[in-house]
C-alpha cells in the first residue's frame, strides 16, 4: 500500500467506563488515535464477492501499524460523520507494517 492512497482521515475510538463526579459509571468514547488510512467501500469486486457469504462488513480500511496500540474488534472507527464497528482485524502479510480492518457501518437506532 503506497502512502499516496492513504488519504482518508480516520479516528480509532475505544469505549471506556469512567466514573463521573457523582460516582456513577458512564460509558464514553475515547479517541486513541487519529491517522490516515486507505478506505474501500463494498462493491462488486472479486474481494467483496468472496466476503459476501460470511461478512456484514461495509468498508475496508488499511493503515500503518500504530506502535504500542493493539487494534481489537471492541474498538470503532470514525470517518467523517460516520462510525464503523470493527468486525475483523488482520496483519497484512504478517509483516507487522500494515493493518487491514473490515468494518460495519453503524446506524442510529
Amino acid at each position: 500500500m503506497s502512502f499516496g492512497k492513504m488519504n482518508t482521515p480516520i479516528t480509532i475510538i475505544e469505549t471506556k467506563k469512567v466514573k463521573d463526579k457523582d460516582g456513577f459509571v458512564v460509558t464514553t468514547d475515547v479517541v486513541v488515535a487519529s491517522i490516515r488510512a486507505y478506505r474501500e467501500e463494498r462493491h462488486g469486486s472479486t474481494f467483496w464477492a468472496n466476503q459476501a457469504t460470511w461478512s456484514k462488513a461495509t468498508s475496508l480500511f488499511q493503515f500503518r501499524v500504530i506502535p504500542n496500540l493493539t487494534i481489537t474488534t471492541a474498538m470503532k472507527i470514525g470517518c467523517g460523520d460516520e462510525k464503523f464497528k470493527i468486525t475483523s482485524v488482520e496483519n497484512v502479510r504478517g509483516k507487522g507494517m500494515y493493518i487491514e480492518v473490515l468494518a460495519e457501518k453503524m446506524s442510529a437506532t
